[in-house]
């Protein structure tokens, strides 16, 4: 006597609902994305032909109006005054001791503002590396 199976295992996958979840995610990232502003602070930085790779974790920005800002690791960059540099700076320095400073100043600051912050690393043994757009 032999006994056979009627029904049969369906080995199918049904894909329609793993593409709408990878539709609405990449929607939430498009969107997402745009609200992000990596740089909000506009300036203009003078051209070289040398790049470096690496990421600062300390950024100091100086605007055109000769505003100064600062920013440690992904935190939004924050006004600060020029006196309360070093202090700023010195903090940091603690948390990481082989941190280098990112000077990030817009092409139309006079070098009197550049070399301040200069010798604010010099005199306290930071690595400062000033900040540059690619020449074309």
């Amino acid at each position: 006597m032999s006994l056979k199976r009627r029904n049969k295992a369906d080995a199918s996958f049904n894909m329609s609902s793993m593409t709408d979840i990878v539709f609405l995610l990449l929607i939430f990232f498009m969107l997402t994305s745009t609200v992000v502003h990596p740089n909000a602070i506009k300036i203009m930085l003078p051209q070289s032909k040398q790049q470096t790779s690496a990421k600062p974790l300390t950024r100091v920005i100086i605007d055109k109006e000769l505003n100064y800002y600062v920013a440690f690791g992904k935190e939004k960059e924050r006004p600060i005054v020029f006196d309360e540099l070093e202090a700023f700076l010195q903090s940091r320095n603690l948390a990481e001791p082989e941190m280098y400073v990112a000077l990030y100043a817009d092409e139309t600051v006079p070098h009197g503002e550049v070399v301040k912050v200069l010798n604010i690393a010099n005199v306290n043994k930071f690595k400062l590396v000033i900040a540059t757009r690619p020449s074309k």
